[in-house]
């Protein structure tokens, strides 16, 4: 007679995945709520994120976006129509440098079983990378520093002057 102990361990493990799945597909959905976005803007990212980043890694010259994945990755339920407007949205694309070549689905446009087609086109001006604003701010104070000997002479005569203030008191 095989343990209790073999017995509950498949079922938690299964349990664990499910609340795991359950959570990731969520955290698009969480991030839009806290961040206080538009769902449109929520969506052109989410899409650019899952879709447009990964085709493009991969060398893809067309990619498509079944509107139906989204509505349900994001819990918008009842949203189809909101997520086509943001897919098929000229900000979308001009923004990811992309081609709707195609939109297959129902005559209105406004159904989950939408897949929009999108090919890669050359950017006239291709955009910066979104980036951490931290990391912009970085070598903004290299020429400070280097009149003032270096980051390290300066971190040590500030350190000095520090503790020379400590001790006089």
């Amino acid at each position: 007679m095989p343990s209790q102990c073999c017995i509950e361990f498949p079922r938690t493990v299964h349990i664990c995945y499910a609340i795991l799945h359950t959570l990731s597909k969520a955290k698009h959905s969480i991030k839009m709520e806290s961040s206080k976005m538009k769902n449109a803007d929520g969506i052109r990212e989410y899409a650019r994120d899952k879709y447009v980043v990964s085709a493009r890694a991969r060398g893809a010259n067309r990619f498509s976006i079944r509107a139906g994945d989204i509505v349900r990755d994001l819990a918008l339920v009842g949203r189809a129509p909101a997520v086509c407007s943001a897919l098929k949205s000229r900000r979308f694309c001009e923004h990811n440098n992309l081609q709707l070549v195609e939109a297959t689905g129902p005559k209105s446009g406004q159904s989950t079983t939408v897949v929009y087609t999108y090919e890669f086109v050359e950017a006239k001006s291709a955009p910066s990378p979104r980036e951490d604003p931290w990391t912009r701010l970085r070598g903004a104070l290299k020429d400070v520093f280097a009149e003032l000997g270096g980051g390290e002479a300066y971190l040590r005569d500030e350190r000095s002057k520090f503790h020379a203030r400590g001790e006089s008191k």
